[in-house]
């Protein structure tokens, strides 16, 4: 049953906003403050609240009278985004719920800052239109492929336990996206799985079916990650640009078209599949509720149970505290 986060949008914003030492972050008043960076550096992906910031300009709107200048960094997937993210190559950035886990499995320095509840309708597991497979559980012995450590893997894994089958069922392939794409156009591996905008290209493009829908499988939410350091170091900021994200996210609901618009001007790719991908991507942004929590901690549980990361992790013991009012 998908998650709906307890806080909504409203809620969010209260909380970020409440703090009275948030005042500075919406002063007019030109000019870098002392102690605060030059710099918020953002990496992003091909879709989401991010990709609309970057190409309507709000956070650097927001942060413009404080004198810091806003930079964006574009991510194939999630995995490379917090590898960046943990050397303090960038700041701030967004990714699915498998990359996290593997990051703090790793002992990454990051921190939850917001999520994005979904149902997991903008992922699937792909076959080629006249494949012989019908269900998961005709995935046994064949060639699935995923990106290791992305929310393509983690519905994998989700997938293969609910059809009960074991992991050790199939033969798992781990391909970028752009790898995968091309193998699964050759007809190199059986099944892919993917998200949009990759998911909706495939449709178009190859006409993949369906296999199985991520919203059948289970809830896949995605997060907002900052570099603990940072976070640590200027929490005001960070609760400002989370504040401006959850309006983003609300305006991003109510417009899909025109986000689907937005995107494609950003990436270049086909307006048919940045509207496709429009329409079933989550927007909302909230805080990481006990329900989205619980939800990130199966997750990370299930990996572990597969040995898929090498110990276990407490998703609860790096979830950002915004500032206390």
């Amino acid at each position: 049953m998908p998650i709906h986060a307890a806080a909504s949008r409203r809620a969010l914003l209260t909380a970020v906003l409440a703090a009275p030492a948030l005042a500075p972050l919406a002063s007019p008043r030109p000019g870098r403050a002392e102690g605060q960076p030059r710099e918020f550096r953002i990496g992003y992906q091909k879709s989401g609240p991010l990709l609309v910031a970057r190409q309507n300009g709000a956070i650097e709107r927001a942060l413009a009278p404080l004198g810091i200048a806003v930079s964006w960094l574009e991510f194939t997937y999630g995995p490379p985004l917090l590898e960046a993210l943990n050397v303090g190559s960038i700041d701030f950035g967004a990714v699915g719920d498998a990359p996290p886990i593997f990051a703090q499995a790793a002992r990454a320095k990051l921190l939850y800052v917001a999520a994005t509840p979904s149902r997991g309708a903008s992922q699937a597991i792909l076959v080629p239109q006249d494949s012989p497979l019908r269900s998961v559980q005709d995935l046994k012995g064949k060639r699935l492929a995923f990106a290791r450590g992305s929310s393509a893997h983690s519905l994998a894994v989700g997938a293969v336990e609910k059809a009960g089958l074991a992991w050790g069922d199939l033969t798992p392939v781990e391909l970028p996206p752009a790898d995968a794409g091309a193998a699964f156009a050759r007809g190199n591996i059986d099944a892919w799985s993917i998200w949009d905008p990759f998911f909706a290209l495939a449709e178009i493009q190859r006409q993949a079916r369906v296999l199985a829908a991520g919203e059948d499988v289970e809830p896949q939410s995605s997060y907002f990650l900052a570099h603990r350091g940072f976070t640590e170091a200027h929490p005001r900021l960070v609760a400002q640009v989370v504040a401006v994200l959850a309006e983003i996210g609300a305006w991003s609901a109510a417009h899909r078209a025109e986000v689907a618009q937005l995107g494609a001007e950003a990436t270049g790719l086909p307006i048919e599949a940045m509207r496709r991908a429009a329409q079933r991507t989550a927007f909302e942004v909230v805080p990481l509720s006990d329900a989205i929590v619980a939800q990130q901690q199966r997750v990370a549980d299930r990996f572990h149970r597969l040995k898929l990361i090498p110990r276990a992790v407490t998703v609860r013991d790096i979830v950002w505290q915004p500032p206390a009012a």
